[in-house]
């Protein structure tokens, strides 16, 4: 019964949604919303100019949503009377209780929030939020920044809301507007978690006797977005994960019943992806691809139990695990999936983003390396050679297991003793 409510929800919701609303959509997720937000940053610095961010956070969203309400917006975004109905009579009468450590409670009606663990649920928050946006205004708000002609002021995903402005007056405008429309639906903004942050210099914000704090960075749906638009923060950070998530191997590591094979699959399966999250969209240094190095080796030599006072060379480690591609070349192979994915998209956010240029002038001397500059320099093409080799999935996939065959470790003669950093 849900299933079929939600399929035919999903033509209204694939109608009345954004791009800019990532969360719950299909082939949309946080790594597309990372991507564009270091597109931002990253063309912000690049034409010198000043993007001021604002990342809300709402007080228990989900349970905040009113169901008188919901109905009155389910019918404004053109959802059918039937439809509606249906939906009604699975919210109508709802009781729930708590167990404490001294029994239960009485049971008591529930009139607010969508329901817990139902699959319609998403559906039914982002129509609720996409309409408190339209209230507030944001659809048709000249306020926001501009890449290729397009104005885009605010990033959703789900309930997590960015938005963002080149004046710091556009976005507390935004913003107002924002917390006033989200009050009227009974969704309010927690203050102490919603957080500031720009390019360049901004100072705290006072609302309503509360301080809203002005950050240099910001954990943006799992991934660190810095004001410099450094991926190097990140990196460190993600490295510092990937120790940790190996640290809680060690008993898995340290078993003799399992064999040395079987312990490389555990730990690329279970430790690099920890690494490599949001890593599609990074722009590497040549510091940065040290440290992933020397982390990948030492998450070998901890696998051997090698300490790093012995004396055995790096290739002898990597002659006995046979890793066959390095962390590197692995996250170099998400990046090309990904710009290939997003160049068969039609007119996506995330190609504009990607591809767009904002209005500014470039700084004098030496440019600041591009997210493309490393697509185009793994594969030494040409960005016009790219857009045709794209279209043909199969060579496209050659292509990138070629530039991926390349980063074995074995074959790497920038093989390197150092230690991981950060």
């Amino acid at each position: 019964m849900l299933k079929i409510l939600q399929g035919r929800l999903k033509q209204y919701v694939d109608r009345e949604l954004p791009e800019v609303q990532a969360g719950f959509r299909r082939v949309r997720g946080t790594r597309d919303q990372i991507a564009n937000m270091r597109w931002i940053m990253e063309k912000a610095r690049e034409f010198q100019k000043d993007i001021y961010f604002c990342f809300i956070d709402y007080a228990k969203a989900f349970d905040c949503v009113d169901h008188s309400k919901l109905w009155q917006v389910l019918k404004e975004m053109g959802v059918p009377d039937h439809l509606i109905c249906l939906l009604r009579n699975l919210y109508v009468g709802q009781e729930a209780t708590v167990r404490t450590g001294y029994g239960t409670t009485d049971w008591f009606k529930i009139g607010k929030g969508v329901r817990q663990g139902c699959i319609l649920s998403p559906c039914l928050f982002n129509l609720y939020a996409e309409f408190i946006m339209r209230k507030a205004g944001l659809d048709e708000s000249q306020a926001g920044i501009k890449i290729a002609g397009r104005n885009i002021n605010n990033l959703r995903y789900a309930d997590d809301t960015t938005l963002m402005a080149e004046s710091e007056e556009e976005l507390k405008n935004l913003l107002m507007r924002v917390k006033e429309e989200s009050a009227k639906y009974g969704l309010k903004l927690n203050i102490k978690k919603t957080k500031t942050m720009a390019t360049g210099p901004i100072t705290s914000w006072q609302t309503e006797e509360e301080e809203m704090e002005a950050v240099r960075d910001f954990i943006f749906l799992g991934s660190m977005i810095t004001a410099d638009g450094d991926s190097s923060h990140e990196i460190k950070r993600r490295l510092l994960l990937g120790r940790k998530a190996m640290a809680n191997l060690d008993n898995i590591l340290k078993s003799r019943d399992i064999t040395l094979p079987t312990k490389v699959r555990i730990v690329k399966a279970m430790v690099f992806p920890v690494v490599m999250y949001g890593s599609e969209s990074w722009t590497i240094k040549k510091a940065d691809r040290r440290r992933i190095d020397a982390f990948e080796l030492w998450c070998w030599r901890r696998l051997l139990r090698v300490p790093w006072t012995a004396r055995r060379s790096n290739a002898s480690i990597l002659k006995e695990i046979r890793p066959e591609c390095s962390l590197e070349g692995q996250i170099v192979k998400l990046r090309l999936q990904y710009f290939g994915h997003l160049m068969r998209r039609e007119d996506s956010l995330e190609k504009t983003l990607m591809l767009g240029k904002m209005e500014g002038t470039r700084r004098r001397g030496r440019q600041r390396m591009r997210w493309l500059d490393s697509v185009l320099e793994a594969t030494n093409m040409s960005l016009t050679k790219l857009r045709e080799a794209v279209e043909d999935r199969s060579a496209w996939r050659a292509l990138v297991h070629g530039v991926t065959k390349s980063w074995t470790r074995l074959n790497n003669n920038n093989i390197t003793t150092q230690e991981p950093q950060g």
